[in-house]
């Protein structure tokens, strides 16, 4: 099972540090999702920023998310 996401911060270059329920610290880049569907919405940086954790997972004031199992899976650890 993955954990979920505890907290999100925006970064530069469309990337969230994200802190997960079992303590683990990991950089997720969004930047290849910035050209499919809702997520188009999220390449205006301030759009971007405005991200929050919901639930388990992060979610945009337009409605985009992104399940955690994939925020995990496809994120670095950092160090």
């Amino acid at each position: 099972m993955c954990p979920g996401v505890k907290s999100v911060t925006p970064q530069d270059g469309y990337r969230l540090m994200l802190v997960f329920e079992n303590g683990e610290r990991r950089i997720f880049n969004a930047s290849p999702l910035l050209s499919k569907g809702i997520f188009r919405e999220l390449s205006d940086e301030t759009r971007f920023r405005d991200v929050r954790v919901s639930f388990d997972t992060v979610e945009w004031g337009n409605g985009a998310d992104i399940c955690p199992e994939e925020l995990y899976s496809e994120s670095t650890p950092v160090e």
